[in-house]
């Protein structure tokens, strides 16, 4: 049982090593060069990668063996009830809120415009903003795989939404907006999220997985976007009225 968890985690380790290794050998390059770093932060840096080498093989095969086929099975037994037009947007919603509160990535886009803005814009307004931009496109994802609604009726309005709102919006919020939507589609969403999309469109009838599977990726890049666009939108008004 326990070396079933491990079964092709060679193919894992191999993956790894080839993303880590260049990386390696750009900052020993950069080091001997340039940053002549002393051995105190030599070796804290190659017991960091030593960790990230660890966790990514870890967390990759987390996702082989665990993620993926949770999702498909979750996302089957979902698109198999009934009033599932209500149902499962309503548990994409929360779905979502769920793998962004987990998801490291936003967590530390957070701590950073928290920290450069001086507290003006705390991580956890950011955090609840990015929550709910994520919940929403995955609730428009579930919808639009039971409802068999092209994914351009939501991405071409979307982004059109999203450059009215660059011109409107407030300034310092319109990089975040942008680096909030790479963020988003972060390994817990892509792994999870993804998989029970897959599996509620491969039971649903009249619905292929791989043309209404997919794209629920291109949502979640979308709406916290959006969602930190509006935010931005609020601020404004709020200095506004403080004047």
């Amino acid at each position: 049982m326990i070396m079933a968890l491990f079964e092709g985690i060679d193919h894992v380790v191999l993956e790894v090593t080839m993303a880590i290794v260049p990386l390696l050998i750009f900052f020993l390059v950069f080091q001997f060069i340039f940053l002549k770093l002393d051995k105190e932060k030599i070796k804290n840096i190659i017991v960091g990668l030593l960790f990230t080498f660890a966790g990514l093989v870890l967390f990759l095969q987390g996702v082989e063996v665990g993620f993926f086929p949770a999702g498909e099975a979750i996302g089957e037994l979902l698109g198999e009830r009934e009033n599932t037009m209500l149902l499962l947007p309503a548990l994409g919603f929360l779905f979502g809120l769920v793998a962004t509160f987990a998801e490291p990535a936003i967590r530390i886009l957070n701590y950073e415009v928290e920290k450069v803005t001086a507290g003006s814009i705390s991580k956890n307004v950011m955090l609840i903003t990015l929550s709910l931009g994520v919940g929403v496109s995955i609730a428009l994802s579930m919808f639009r795989i039971l409802a068999g609604i092209p994914l351009w009726w939501f991405i071409a309005p979307g982004y059109g939404l999203v450059m009215i709102l660059v011109f409107i919006s407030k300034d310092r919020f319109i990089s975040i907006a942008f680096d909030a939507g790479g963020v988003a589609t972060g390994p817990m969403t892509v792994t999870f999220i993804m998989a029970i999309a897959v599996g509620v469109a491969s039971v649903t009838e009249g619905r292929d997985p791989l043309m209404d599977g997919f794209g629920m990726i291109a949502l979640v890049a979308l709406t916290p976007i959006l969602s930190v666009l509006i935010l931005g939108l609020i601020y404004k008004q709020k200095e506004r009225m403080e004047q």
